[in-house]
């Protein structure tokens, strides 16, 4: 599992540098607002749509090599992006570099579950590691570019080669070896996924809706400095990778479904607090709060998907990871008219409520157990490795008492 986080936070540290080397791009090359926005737009296109279909090729085909190969492709269009002299060039390497970041998720998704062994702490770790690459794509980034320009990109090009080069080496000993692909028995679950790729989407629109506007929220309501604000998105990202950390924990002990509705009503007092909070600095635990509440609900998810359809994990996080989380994403243009109109607070305003349509539809979540399974067996199935079919009460160091 190391090496698979250590390869999601490379290959989500792509998808973070683009919005962190735009700016650039307007100030070395002139862009216009327009154009750098077709930049992002580029990125998020290739990193989106094509998903689920990729998701549906690894589940025909077993295509696990296509996990190293997307996180090069991602890393050496990214790279290349600075020294291309042209738009449209740039444009395409950024649109490939999505493409990379596309076929990273689902062949990397199924055999980091195979390798997890139905551990939703695992998986979250996994997860975790996409949200620390994103988080520290600026932080690396900006340095670089301002120090050195544009063509500072072309040094996040070997970290993506090495890695791929790993996760090759990791396919070929896998092939070599012959290790069995894990595969949960059932059938697969399609009504239940789709709502809580529902709650997904919800939860993504939280997630983008704090992360664009909690910066300009700090200076223009809060009264904060330019430094601040940047510490309040820090706050918020750092809580977010504990949030996905801490959901595989509470999956593991509580089970996904319960796992997952918590983390949705952890949403609403969290970002009634940071809206009511009136003190900037004291508002930086808040937004650290917030960030977690928002992500206890991601890794769950992605396991949950998984076990919805046990026969497609590769589509399950083609959906998951890719497109339910890219229209949240498309949400952001409605909370920046709404800014327009009302301010910046009644962005946070309505973002209070948003997690009220994510609790309806959590609540019609089945258990992921398979169909005419016992209550007991679902425990047993559920229970951690060594203490299956042991009552708790005569485990060692327990009393009845208790």
């Amino acid at each position: 599992m190391r090496l698979w986080t250590a390869a999601h936070a490379i290959d989500d540290m792509y998808q973070g540098l683009v919005p962190a080397s735009v700016p650039y791009f307007v100030l070395d090359r002139h862009y216009s607002y327009v154009a750098a926005s077709g930049l992002a737009l580029a990125a998020t296109l290739g990193s989106s749509l094509p998903q689920p279909v990729i998701g549906l090729l690894v589940d025909k085909w077993r295509l696990g090599w296509m996990a190293a190969a997307g996180v090069g492709l991602a890393g050496v269009g990214a790279g290349l992006s600075g020294l291309a002299p042209a738009y449209p060039m740039v444009w395409l390497l950024l649109l490939a570099s999505g493409l990379g970041v596309a076929m990273f998720h689902p062949a990397a998704g199924t055999s980091a579950r195979a390798d997890a062994g139905g551990s939703a702490s695992a998986m979250s770790i996994f997860a975790a590691g996409g949200s620390a690459g994103f988080f520290l794509a600026p932080v690396l980034a900006t340095p670089a570019l301002v120090s050195l320009g544009l063509g500072a990109t072309a040094l996040f090009i070997p970290p993506a080669v090495l890695i791929g080069l790993f996760l090759l080496r990791h396919h070929q000993r896998a092939l070599a070896r012959g290790a069995p692909r894990s595969i949960v028995a059932g059938p697969d679950r399609w009504a239940p996924f789709l709502v809580m790729t529902g709650v997904e989407i919800v939860r993504s629109v939280v997630f983008f809706g704090v992360n664009t506007f909690i910066e300009l929220y700090w200076i223009h309501h809060l009264g904060a400095s330019r430094g601040l604000a940047g510490a309040a998105l820090a706050c918020f990202l750092v809580g977010g990778v504990a949030g996905t950390l801490l959901g595989g924990r509470i999956a593991d002990r509580i089970g996904l479904v319960r796992a997952l509705q918590l983390g949705t009503v952890a949403m609403v007092p969290a970002l009634v607090a940071l809206r009511l909070c009136p003190n900037a600095g004291i508002a930086l635990v808040v937004a650290g709060a917030a960030g977690l509440a928002t992500n206890i609900s991601f890794s769950v998810m992605i396991k949950l998907g998984q076990d919805y359809l046990p026969s497609r994990p590769g589509t399950a996080t083609g959906v998951t990871l890719g497109l339910a989380v890219s229209i949240g994403g498309l949400f952001a243009p409605v909370l920046g008219a709404i800014a327009e109109a009302r301010g910046i607070a009644a962005v946070f305003t309505v973002l209070c409520f948003v997690p009220g349509l994510a609790l309806i539809l959590g609540a019609f979540l089945p258990d992921p157990a398979v169909p005419g399974e016992s209550t007991a067996d679902a425990r047993s199935r559920r229970a951690p490795a060594g203490s299956r079919g042991t009552p708790r009460s005569l485990l060692p160091g327990r009393s009845r008492g208790r």
